[in-house]
């Protein structure tokens, strides 16, 4: 299955034809379909066309018939993803929530993001009165991950207040809910000329992985690990010390410190870096770090990785290039009331 970065303008071609990929539904049902549920794009008076996943749920929450008895399976060899989309919005809605897909944003005068698939309103919301309360992608969990369109999108959508939500199927139907958005993360340790100090460090001995300095007048202590014999460096801090031309790992750190944050090894967390944003032993470390270029590749593993770091309450952090500096996005579980699922499987 491809990856759906252009999955509203795809949304838009679903629908285009009603002999294919959508039902025109008409009678006394219609208009309360669309004012109460805010489901299907108006075509006249008490007519209403449905997307193919309207259909689908219109069919098993709104005792509604199938357009016919051979109406799905023509419908899935034209587009086969029909099933995983039916559950994502299956989610959405049977907990009350008012979902305007892409291709009718134009019927309740709401300006979204091109990428978008979707515009949820909450239970209590109407989408004539009030405005949007996030904006929806979603993916297979198999499709590939691209964080860097990704946290353009959730800035796109953030800037215009609403909330950013992604929401994931896998092959069982199932779904589970993320939000993705920027987070600054500082911290308080002081980072006053330390490239400067750091380029000042002379000898050191080479071993496997990194270098050993004396410990006497180290200048920093969020730089290296302590051990016997001295301070413990790896091969990213010894990039910034020897002032080579930095690599990825390398200038992420730089970023990282330069935040006022003291990374230490995220190894037993499946990341680069642990982050403390205060001196060790104060508090436990906010935030873990990914190198870009470890990533997972699909969403599958972007789930795993952000459900691990939930489960130790830590925030997991995709650094994105931003010119020389860095800009960093999260993929988090939302609260409890916010997360979208499939309900009990028939």
């Amino acid at each position: 299955m491809g990856n759906r970065l252009t999955q509203g303008r795809l949304s838009n071609r679903h629908i285009m034809s009603t002999q294919t990929y959508g039902w025109t539904f008409d009678g006394s049902a219609a208009n309360r379909l669309r004012d109460k549920s805010a489901i299907g794009r108006p075509m006249g008076e008490g007519t209403l066309l449905l997307a193919p996943a309207e259909v689908l749920f219109c069919h098993h929450y709104r005792n509604t018939p199938l357009p016919s008895p051979d109406w799905l399976d023509s419908v899935l060899e034209n587009m086969p993803s029909l099933l995983f989309e039916y559950s994502v919005l299956e989610a959405l809605r049977v907990p009350g929530n008012k979902v305007v897909l892409h291709s009718n944003f134009d019927v309740f005068n709401v300006e979204c993001d091109v990428e978008s698939w979707g515009v949820r309103w909450s239970s209590d919301q109407k989408p004539n009165t009030s405005a949007p309360t996030s904006e929806i992608r979603w993916f297979h969990s198999s499709d590939l991950l691209n964080h860097s369109q990704l946290l353009e999108w959730a800035n796109r959508v953030s800037g215009k207040n609403r909330i950013a939500e992604v929401l994931i199927v896998d092959d069982e139907f199932s779904v589970v809910t993320y939000r993705v958005k920027e987070v600054n993360p500082n911290g308080d340790i002081p980072c006053n000329n330390l490239l400067g100090e750091l380029a000042n460090i002379k000898g050191g001995v080479d071993v496997d992985g990194g270098r050993i300095y004396p410990a006497e007048n180290w200048p920093h202590s969020q730089i290296g690990i302590p051990i016997e014999g001295g301070i413990f460096v790896d091969s990213n801090f010894c990039t910034i010390i020897d002032d080579k031309s930095m690599d990825e790992g390398a200038s992420v750190l730089v970023d990282l410190l330069m935040r006022g944050l003291h990374p230490r090894p995220g190894f037993k967390y499946g990341t680069e870096w642990r982050c403390y944003d205060k001196i060790i032993g104060e508090d436990h470390a906010p935030f873990l770090v990914t190198l870009p270029s470890k990533v997972p590749s699909d969403w599958g593993g972007a789930c795993l990785a952000s459900r691990l770091a939930s489960g130790v309450n830590k925030t997991w952090l995709i650094p994105v290039e931003n010119g020389p500096n860095w800009k960093y996005l999260t993929v988090i579980r939302p609260p409890n009331d916010a997360r979208w699922s499939s309900p009990n499987r028939r």
